[in-house]
C-alpha cells in the first residue's frame, strides 16, 4: 500500500465513480481499479459495494477515507511548505456568513501582523457547508455558528450573539415586546437558507413551541432580506450583528417574542486528527482571545507511538 494508493481512493470517494476519478487523475480507468482492489485485498475488507453501477462506501470505506484524507493532505502541505519553510505557508480558514462578514477581517488584521508571510485562504459559506469540509480536511479551521454534532471534530465557543426579530418600520409588529410566535408564524417569513446556523437557530426556537415554519422567501443573502423586510414583504430573524447599521439608520424596526430564546454561540472547529502548527495556533488563539483549551490544544497522536 502506497500514497498513491490512498491518493486515487480518496479520489475517486470525491469524484463518485472509477471513470471521474482516472479523468481527474488523467490515468486509465483500469489503473484506478486495480489500486482499488489492492487496497482491499492488503486490508481484507471491501471499500465499497457497487450497486446498479454506483459506488457506495462502506463502513470499512468511511473509516479508511477519514484517514486518507489527513495523509494526502499532510503530504501535499509538506509539499508547498517545505521548500518555503521558514514561516510561510496557508491556512484554509471556513466561515460562517456571519463570521465572515464582522469578525474574520479583524482577526485576519491580527494575524498578518504576528504572521505575516502565511497566506489566509477563506471560504465563506453556511455552517453545514463548513463542518463538511473540515471533517472531509479541505478546510484547517472552522468558524460556525451553532452547534457541532460529528464525533471526529473538536470544538470550543469564542464568540456569543443573539438573533433578532425585525419588520418594516410602519409593521403594527414595530417596537412591541409582547408579541407570541403563533403570531410571528402567521405572518409571510424572510429567512435563511436550510443548512446556514441563523435558520437552525430560529427553526428550533419555534419547534419547541409546536410550530413548523413555511418561509416565504429563502436566501443565503442578508442583504437580500433586509431589502424585503424594509420594502414590506415580510418578518425576518437575522444577527444583531449583521442588522445593527439598518437598525441605527431606520431602515427596518426590532420587535420582540418573549417566549422564544434566540441567543446563540460561535463556534470553533477542528477536525480531532489535525496537526496544530504555530501558525494554526496563532490564529485560533487570536479569535478565543486566549490560551487555547485543553480541548483543542490536545495534539493527535504521533503515527510512530
Amino acid at each position: 500500500m502506497t500514497l498513491r494508493h490512498l491518493q486515487i481512493f480518496v479520489t475517486v470517494c470525491r469524484a463518485g465513480s472509477m471513470r471521474a476519478a482516472a479523468e481527474k487523475l488523467y490515468i486509465a480507468q483500469p489503473s484506478v481499479s486495480t489500486a482499488v482492489a489492492e487496497l482491499e485485498r492488503h486490508y481484507g475488507v471491501r471499500l465499497f459495494d457497487r450497486i446498479s453501477r454506483r459506488l457506495y462506501l462502506t463502513q470499512p470505506g468511511h473509516l479508511l477515507l477519514q484517514y486518507a484524507q489527513h495523509i494526502t493532505e499532510l503530504f501535499e502541505r509538506l509539499e508547498r511548505e517545505l521548500p518555503d519553510a521558514d514561516g510561510r505557508g496557508e491556512l484554509r480558514i471556513g466561515a460562517s456568513i456571519t463570521v465572515g462578514n464582522r469578525l474574520l477581517p479583524g482577526y485576519a488584521t491580527q494575524f498578518r501582523a504576528i504572521c505575516p508571510q502565511v497566506r489566509l485562504r477563506i471560504t465563506i459559506a453556511n455552517s453545514a457547508s463548513i463542518i463538511r469540509m473540515v471533517q472531509e480536511n479541505r478546510m484547517d479551521l472552522g468558524l460556525i455558528e451553532g452547534a457541532v454534532y460529528r464525533e471526529e471534530l473538536r470544538s470550543v465557543p469564542f464568540y456569543h450573539d443573539r438573533l433578532v426579530l425585525i419588520c418594516q418600520p410602519q409593521h403594527p409588529f414595530a417596537g412591541r415586546e409582547d408579541i407570541t410566535p403563533d403570531e410571528v408564524n402567521r405572518q409571510p417569513l424572510l429567512l435563511r437558507e436550510t443548512g446556514s446556523g441563523v435558520r437552525e437557530l430560529f427553526e428550533s426556537a419555534m419547534q419547541a413551541h409546536g410550530l413548523s415554519i413555511a418561509p416565504l422567501w429563502e436566501s443565503v443573502s442578508t442583504e437580500a432580506l433586509l431589502e424585503g423586510v424594509r420594502a414590506g414583504l415580510g418578518i425576518s430573524a437575522l444577527p444583531e450583528l449583521l442588522v445593527r447599521d439598518a437598525l441605527e439608520q431606520g431602515h427596518v424596526a426590532l420587535f420582540t417574542v418573549p417566549q422564544l430564546h434566540l441567543t446563540r454561540e460561535f463556534r470553533m472547529t477542528i477536525h480531532k486528527n489535525k496537526f496544530l502548527s504555530p501558525s494554526l495556533r496563532a490564529l485560533m488563539e487570536i479569535c478565543l482571545g486566549e490560551k487555547l483549551p485543553d480541548s483543542l490544544s490536545e495534539q493527535p497522536q504521533s503515527i510512530y507511538t
